[in-house]
């Protein structure tokens, strides 16, 4: 799930590297996951600022987050929150229960939708 400090992470990309404009959004995120204390300054994830299970960054989490186990709290690092936030997020994207998801078939614009744009899928600064 990472060892990079989410955070320090997310920061570092919103004030340096070329696409700063996408990560200052994430950065707003986390940022709001901080005060909701849905995360905290020590959270751990991915290099990118991804977190849990899922790797979700800051603002997929704000807008798809499920509490699925009712625990009271968002938790991307439990497999029943984790899962249940990439399910609202795919529902949210068009999929449709019981169809397929490969090219051609309905779920794959689904899929491709929750992608961010390839030119922040480049990950290279």
């Amino acid at each position: 799930m990472g060892d990079q400090n989410t955070l320090s992470a997310i920061t570092a990309l919103a004030y340096g590297c070329r696409r700063s404009e996408y990560f200052t959004e994430q950065l707003y995120a986390t940022l709001k996951l901080l005060d909701r204390s849905l995360l905290d300054a020590s959270t751990r994830g991915a290099m990118h600022g991804e977190v849990g299970q899922t790797q979700f960054l800051p603002k997929s989490t704000l807008l798809y987050g499920v509490d699925g186990d009712g625990g009271g709290s968002i938790n991307l690092n439990t497999k029943t929150d984790a899962l249940a936030s990439t399910a609202n997020l795919l529902k949210e994207h068009g999929w449709i229960r019981g169809e397929g998801y490969q090219p051609g078939k309905p779920n794959f614009s689904a899929i491709q939708g929750c992608m961010p744009p390839a030119s922040i899928r480049a990950l290279s600064p």
